[in-house]
This record gives structure tokens, sequence and C-alpha cells, in this order.
């Protein structure tokens, strides 16, 4: 199946995974979405992800507290193909005052709010994650 917004595709199958409280979820492989997942890693939102190039799949363990229920809250896409949304530095959103993060994608690569905004570098908020 072929999807027109693959950053909505990710988003959307990590959202229904946790609602689901499955352990893993199979997603095509793309550069923009391995980016995305080592920031969603290194912010403790995913456990881990496994990228399979031969076969273009990745597959995404989701991260549980010890009651079974998901660390991610919810995903939601903000610059969408129909409407692109750029922010500066100074705009970049703080997500529930520092406990969630927001997704850019700037000159400098794929890059979270509190890093874009360290390096005083702005671009298009791709989502927020909380």
């Amino acid at each position: 199946m072929s999807f027109n917004d693959p950053i909505a595709e990710l988003l959307t199958k990590i959202r229904n995974g946790k609602d689901a409280q499955h352990r893993y979820v199979d997603i095509s492989f793309s550069k923009i979405k391995v980016k995305i997942l080592e920031i969603l890693k290194n912010h403790g939102f995913v456990e881990n992800f496994l990228v399979d190039e031969k076969n273009y799949k990745v597959r995404v363990f989701l991260r549980y507290n010890k009651n079974r229920e998901s660390v991610v809250q919810n995903l939601k896409r903000i610059s969408t193909g129909g409407l692109r949304r750029y922010v500066g530095y100074r705009d970049i959103p703080r997500v529930f005052n520092g406990m969630g993060i927001s997704i850019l994608s700037t000159p400098q690569g794929i890059l979270d709010g509190d890093t874009a905004r360290n390096l005083k570098v702005g671009g298009e908020l791709v989502c927020t994650v909380w």
C-alpha cells in the first residue's frame, strides 16, 4: 500500500500500535523516518528500532511502563502536504512545558526542538510528540 505522506504513516502506525498495546510495529523504510525514530529513541519515546534495508522495512519496538501503559501519549503531525508550517528558532513550541518534543526539518537535518533552538536554526515543524 502506498502513502502520500510517509511521516503521517509513521506517526499513525505508532499511534495505532500503542493504542492496541503491540510490542512492535513494522513500517516501510525511508531515511527521514529513520532520523525521526533516532530522535524518538534518544528521548525515550520508543524502545528501539531495527532497519532491514534489504526488504525496505523498519521494525519499531514501542516503549511501555510497568503498568503496560504507553510512554507516548500522543503524536501530532503539524506540517502537512497541503499546509506547510515553518517556524524561526524563537518560535519553536515547547511541548507540555518540556515533557514532550517537537521535531523539525532544518537545513542541518532533522532535529528536535531543543537542539534547533540551541543551534539558532528554524525550519519546517514536522510533528510534536508527548
